[in-house]
């Protein structure tokens, strides 16, 4: 099992920036590819980005791409996103994710880890 906890949440006025954190414990973490996903109100859980196990590749959603930067730290068992010019549209519940294996891509499906999720707003 692997336990992940997501932080860095908040309210931000558009423009702004974020740094979301999840901490994971439980199973080494180093063998995992882990996720960044997000979902809206009314709206389907969505892909935001994913990043390989030795953080050497790394794959992000369309909507995000240029404006966010996903990175891990294996020795403190931390995987972050960081997110620049937020826009109203970006507000969502962001979960991260552990998929076994090497794999970075955007099926939720293969991840077998999640987060409870931490809460991003974004004013206009």
């Amino acid at each position: 099992q692997v336990q992940l906890v997501e932080s860095g949440g908040g309210l931000v006025q558009a423009g702004g920036s974020l740094r979301l954190s999840c901490a994971a414990s439980g199973r080494t973490f180093s063998p995992y590819g882990m996720g960044w996903f997000r979902q809206a109100p009314g709206k389907e859980r969505e892909f935001v980005a994913a990043i390989m196990p030795s953080g050497g590749s790394t794959n992000y959603a369309d909507s995000v791409k240029g404006r966010s930067t996903i990175s891990r730290d294996n020795a403190k068992n931390t995987v972050y996103l960081q997110m620049n010019s937020l826009k109203p549209e970006d507000t969502a519940v962001y979960y991260c994710a552990a998929a076994p294996g090497f794999y970075s891509g955007n099926a939720p499906e293969r991840y077998d880890y999640w987060g409870q999720g931490t809460q991003v707003t974004v004013s206009s």
